[in-house]
């Protein structure tokens, strides 16, 4: 985002249209996903396996059963609570707030954009390697300083005084008669 301004942070939040709010649904990926796809977090879909992190909830694990994109919430299976009428409801939970455990991978274009990702990620550490192979770089030139600024010479006009306006006896007496 451009802005700083918590203001105008909320309102593009609120504002936002579906497609950017599918970015905004990143999740945590575990240790092991981690490390298996060279990705810190992927966006959280219905069919995903996660753990809640936070919250009297914290620990249950369960799959996602519906993305709610207007609030900004997920629905996880076994995260309910139960109605006043003995009726069970699912609890919404912020994406921020879960740990993905398994990916669903039943889409082509998830598996395509993981794999990519992967692949980034791998080539960089190879390139900070050949970076610390090459030649230690030769101290920069230094900058020329700048000359100092010339002393005022005796040509120089002095700044000019302010004249005070003495007022007369007369202005005076004009002033008060007018």
């Amino acid at each position: 985002m451009k802005t700083i301004q918590p203001r105008k942070q909320r309102k593009m939040l609120y504002q936002a249209p579906l497609h950017i709010r599918y970015k905004h649904f990143s999740a945590l990926l575990s240790p092991s996903l981690k490390a298996s796809y060279n990705v810190d977090s992927i966006p959280v879909r219905t069919g995903d396996t996660v753990r809640v992190m936070r919250g009297d909830r914290k620990g249950i694990e369960g799959k996602v059963t519906k993305v709610d994109r207007k609030k900004y919430r997920v629905f996880v299976e076994g995260v309910t609570r139960e109605k006043v009428d003995g009726s069970s409801v699912l609890v919404p939970v912020h994406p921020s707030k879960v740990m993905i455990t398994s990916l669903n991978l039943d889409d082509k274009w998830r598996r395509q954009s993981l794999k990519v990702e992967a692949a980034k990620e791998a080539e960089e550490p190879e390139e900070k390697l050949v970076e610390e192979k090459k030649e230690p770089e030769k101290p920069k030139k230094e900058r020329k300083k700048r000359k100092p600024r010339k002393a005022p010479t005796e040509t120089a006009k002095t700044p000019r005084k302010r004249k005070v306006k003495t007022s007369t006896v007369e202005e005076k007496g004009e002033m008060e008669s007018g």
